[in-house]
Parts: C-alpha cells; structure tokens; sequence
C-alpha cells in the first residue's frame, strides 16, 4: 500500500474512532435521517442556519467505519459554506466516490474529504460514505421523508 493510501487510511480511521461533531443539535433548523438496508448505517444529520450559511451541523447514528467517517469529515467541511457551496460539494463528493471526477482537475473543494477518492474501487461502500450526503441534502430541501440508499 502506498503512503498516499496509508495516511488516507488513518484519516478514515480517525474520523470512524473519534468522530467530530457527533450528537444531538438542539436549536437546529433542519434535520433528516438516513438509512442504509445493505449494511445497516443509520444516520441523523442536524443543520443550523443563519439565513443561508450553515453555521453548525452534526450527526448522530450507527454504522461502519466508512459512514461515520464520511459524516465526521463532512460535519467539518460544511461550517460555514452557504447552501449553494454544500451542494456543490455534494455533487463532487458523489460524483468523486463513483469515480465520475477528474481528480486532478476538480479537488480544490473537496478538502479533507479526497480521502474517499478510492471507493468507487468498492462499490457497495459508495452507499455507506454517501448516506450522510443524501441525508444532508434532504434536510436541506426541507424533505419529510427518511432517505434510504436502495
């Protein structure tokens, strides 16, 4: 394994054993959860605005290394971003994990999270780093409904 590939490994793991901006949001102005049937991830994704910036977001939820980790690095990017940045980043983030984004062209906003970059080497662990997403942008559309990755 390279360099490159270890120290992204680390990153994942940190994030899944030490997850940034876990728990509830009291005062958020959106929220939505989000489940994954093939393996199991539950999600809940907690916004705060002002106006249209996203001053704070968390989640809180259950599941494997790769969606917690996706979450806490996603939690972190967002701060901040309006909602037209968040789903822009979206976009990216989904389209790098299916391998659809010419990474050495489009990265500059992706921060942290090209640590994901690899995945659409593994397909079924696309749904798991991009439940939180869809989560996020269902909360964003002020949607009613859980969103589900099947």
């Amino acid at each position: 394994m390279s360099f490159v590939n270890e120290l992204y490994q680390e990153v994942i793991l940190d994030h899944n054993r030490q997850p940034r901006n876990y728990g509830d949001l009291p005062d958020a102005t959106e929220k939505a959860e989000g489940y994954n049937p093939l393996c199991g991830d539950r999600v809940t994704v907690y916004i705060k605005r002002d106006g249209d910036v996203i001053q704070d977001v968390k989640f809180v939820g259950a599941g494997c290394a790769i969606s917690t980790a996706s979450a806490s690095l996603m939690t972190e990017t967002l701060k901040g971003k309006n909602l037209a940045q968040a789903r822009v980043l979206f976009e990216k983030f989904r389209d790098m994990v299916m391998g659809n984004l010419d990474m050495e062209m489009d990265d500059e906003d992706l921060e942290k999270l090209v640590v994901f970059h690899r995945l659409s080497d593994y397909p079924v662990r696309v749904k798991c780093a991009t439940l939180v997403w869809h989560a996020l942008l269902s909360a964003l559309e002020k949607e009613e409904k859980a969103v589900s990755t099947e």
